[in-house]
C-alpha cells in the first residue's frame, strides 16, 4: 500500500481555500504518487488553533459542509483522510468534538474522535471539545490502520501540568493494528523535532509496526507549525541512526509517499533538514542546524501572518541595533526587498556610528530608507510639558516620549499605506520591561519577542556566517559588536539598567522555562538578590506585555498565549 502524506498550510476560517488545497494535494497523491490513501494534518478544514470560533455556530456547520462537498469532489479511488469540527455524538459533555476522518468512494469511511484535549502552553482544547470515548481500526486494502490524534501519542511524555488517566494509543494497539497514523498540528518549539522523533520510534517499537506522522505547516497568529512530517518504519529500525525513515520538508508545504510494501524504495525527501544536536558554537543551547530551521520559522511567520492578515508590505524603525537589524533582514526575506521601508528615526542622543549603521544595513538589504528627524517634535513636545513637568530634571519621561514620538511616526505610515508595522523588540526586553508603551512597542508583530537577546545575537552571527559563502554579510558587524544601547540619553548602555544578558538570559530561562523558585536558581549557583530583582521586575512588568503586539512562539514557553498571569498580583517569589 502507497500512502502519501499532504504536509498543508490551512488558514483559518478559510473553508473553500482548505478544500482547494486539500483537493489539489488528493489529486496530486493519485497522479503522481500513484497513492492508495493521503493523510492531511489535524484539523486541515478549518485551520489550527480555531479558538473561540468555535462558539460561532456557523463557523461549525461549514466545517460540515466542507466535509460533505470533499465527499462529492474527491477522486473516489484515493481515501483521503483529514481533520474536522463535528458534532459530538456523545450525550453529555460538550457538544463538539475535534475529529479525524477518511472519505472513501463518495462517503465517510471512517471516524476517529481526539481522546487527550491539552490545556497546557497554547492549548485550550477541552474548553470546546468531548474526548472520545471508544477506539477503533480502519480496515483497508487488508490492512488495520490506526488514528491517534496529536495529544493523544503525548501521553508517552512528562508534560509538565498533565496527568492523563486514558491511554488511547493503548487502546489503539489492541485493535491489532498494521499501521499508526498520527495527524498533528504540533507547534515548534526549537529542539522539539529531537522529542517527536523519539516518541514516534518508542510507540513503533511498542507496537511493532510503522507510524506515519502527518503534521501541519504554516504560521496562525503566534504559532508556527514546522511540518517535518516523517515515517518510522517497522519497530524503528530503520530510524536508529536518523531518527526518521522518510521526512517532509521543513516550514514548507511538501507532499510525500511511503510504500508500505518497500519501504526502502519510498523517496527521502533531501531537502529536509534532519534533527543534529549538539555542536553548540553559540553557546546559546541551538546548533548551526537550528540556527537555521529558527530563522526560516521566523520568515515563515512574518510572511503567513502578512498574508493571513491582509498586508502586502511592512515596515519598521531602524535604530542602528541589533534587534531591529535582525527584523529587518527577516521582513526581506518573509516580503521581498521591494516591500520593506525602514525609517530611520534619529534624536540628539543618536550616535553617528548608529545612523551610519543602520544605512549601510538597509543598502545591504537593497529595501527603501527612509530618515525622519524626532528632534523638531521632541522640542515642540517638551516645550508644551515644560509647565506641567515642574522644571524637574531630565529623567525616564523624557527618555519614553522620544520612543513614543517615533512610535507615532510608525504608525502613521502605517495608516497612510497599509503598511504592517514590525516590532522590534526581543524577549529578555520584554521580560524586564526595557521597553516603552506606544513607543517601540508599537506593531502588529514583534518577530523576535520570543528570542533571548543572546539569540538574537547568535541567530545574527549565524546568518552573517552563512552569507560569507555566498557573498557579504547582510548585518554590519559594527552591529554586532557595540554594546546594545537604546541611545535615550548620554552615553546610556543597556547594562546601566538590566543585569549582563549572559546573566540574565539564564535566570530568565530557568524562571520562565522550568518554573524555578528564587531558591531553586540560587541552588544552580546564580545570585539570590539578583535573581529576587529580576523574577520581581517579570511580575511587575505584565502590564506592559498584555497590551504587546503578538511574538512568534519558537521556545518552550512564550509571553501571551504560551504564559497567562495576571496582572495585579503579589510577588510571593521574592
Amino acid at each position: 500500500m502507497r500512502i502519501a502524506i499532504a504536509q498543508i498550510n490551512s488558514t483559518i476560517g478559510d473553508f473553500s481555500g482548505n478544500r482547494g488545497k486539500i483537493l489539489a494535494f488528493a489529486r496530486r497523491a493519485r497522479d503522481e504518487h500513484h497513492a492508495d490513501m493521503v493523510l492531511f494534518p489535524e484539523l486541515a478544514i478549518c485551520g489550527y488553533p480555531p479558538m473561540d470560533l468555535l462558539d460561532q455556530d456557523r463557523f461549525v456547520e461549514l466545517n460540515i459542509r466542507s466535509v460533505r462537498i470533499l465527499q462529492r469532489e474527491l477522486p473516489p479511488e484515493i481515501a483521503v483522510g483529514l481533520g474536522f469540527v463535528n458534532r459530538s455524538p456523545y450525550s453529555g459533555g460538550k457538544s463538539l468534538v475535534n475529529e479525524y476522518g477518511v472519505l472513501l468512494e463518495g462517503r465517510l469511511a471512517f471516524e476517529q474522535i481526539k481522546t487527550l484535549l491539552p490545556t497546557y502552553d497554547v492549548f485550550d482544547e477541552a474548553r470546546n471539545f468531548e474526548p472520545a470515548r471508544e477506539w477503533a481500526a480502519f480496515e483497508f486494502k487488508g490492512k488495520r490502520i490506526g488514528f491517534a490524534v496529536c495529544e493523544d501519542v503525548w501521553r508517552e511524555t512528562d508534560i509538565p501540568g498533565t496527568n492523563y488517566v486514558r491511554d488511547p494509543v493503548g487502546a489503539l494497539l489492541n485493535q491489532g493494528l498494521n499501521l499508526l497514523c498520527v495527524p498533528s498540528a504540533s507547534p515548534y518549539v526549537a529542539g522539539k523535532l529531537k522529542t517527536r522523533c523519539a516518541l514516534a520510534e518508542r510507540i513503533s517499537r511498542r507496537g511493532s509496526l510503522p507510524l506515519i506522522y502527518i503534521n501541519a505547516v504554516g504560521a496562525n497568529d503566534q504559532i508556527l507549525f514546522d511540518g517535518r512530517s516523517f515515517v518510522v518504519s517497522l519497530g524503528g529500525a530503520e530510524a536508529a541512526e536518523s531518527g526518521l525513515s522518510l521526512t517532509a520538508k521543513t516550514f514548507a508545504e511538501d507532499l510525500i509517499c511511503w510504500d508500505s510494501v518497500n519501504p526502502s524504495a519510498s523517496a527521502v525527501n533531501d531537502k529536509a533538514l534532519h534533527p543534529v544536536f549538539g555542536d553548540d558554537p553559540f553557546k546559546v543551547g541551538l546548533s548551526r542546524q537550528e540556527l537555521d530551521v529558527l530563522e526560516e520559522g521566523l520568515v515563515m511567520g512574518v510572511r503567513d501572518y502578512m498574508k493571513k492578515c491582509g498586508f502586502k508590505r511592512a515596515h519598521l524603525g531602524l535604530s542602528g541595533g541589533i534587534d531591529s537589524a535582525l527584523v529587518a533582514y527577516l521582513g526581506v526575506r518573509a516580503a521581498g526587498k521591494e516591500n520593506i521601508v525602514c525609517f530611520s528615526m534619529p534624536s540628539r542622543f543618536s550616535s553617528q556610528g548608529s545612523k551610519d549603521d543602520s544605512r549601510e544595513l538597509a543598502v545591504n538589504l537593497g529595501c527603501r530608507y527612509e530618515v525622519l528627524p524626532i528632534e523638531p517634535a521632541f522640542n515642540s513636545f517638551l516645550s508644551t510639558l515644560e509647565g506641567v513637568f515642574e522644571k524637574r530634571p531630565f529623567d525616564i519621561a523624557e527618555e519614553n516620549l522620544q520612543a513614543r514620538i517615533r512610535g507615532t511616526l510608525l504608525m502613521a505610515f502605517s495608516n497612510k499605506f497599509n503598511s504592517m508595522l514590525l516590532a522590534t523588540g526581543n524577549k529578555s526586553e520584554l521580560a524586564m520591561g526595557y521597553c516603552t508603551l506606544y513607543g517601540d512597542m508599537n506593531g502588529a508583530l514583534g518577530p523576535i519577542g520570543d528570542l533571548l537577546k543572546t539569540e538574537v545575537f547568535a541567530l545574527c552571527r549565524r546568518i552573517n556566517e552563512r552569507a560569507k559563502e555566498a557573498g557579504a554579510p547582510p548585518i554590519p558587524q559594527a552591529i554586532i559588536d557595540k554594546p546594545p544601547s537604546a541611545e535615550l540619553r548620554p552615553n546610556q548602555k543597556d547594562q546601566d539598567s538590566l543585569p549582563p544578558y549572559e546573566v540574565l538570559d539564564e535566570i530568565l530561562k530557568l524562571y520562565l522555562f522550568s518554573n524555578f523558585s528564587k531558591d531553586e536558581i540560587a541552588g544552580q549557583g546564580w545570585d539570590a538578590e539578583l535573581t529576587g530583582r529580576i523574577i520581581r521586575t517579570v511580575a511587575r512588568a505584565e502590564f506592559k506585555r498584555r497590551q504587546a503586539p503578538p511574538v512568534l512562539k519558537v521556545s518552550p514557553r512564550a509571553f501571551g498565549m504560551g504564559r497567562r498571569m495576571p496582572i495585579a498580583r503579589e510577588v510571593y517569589e521574592v
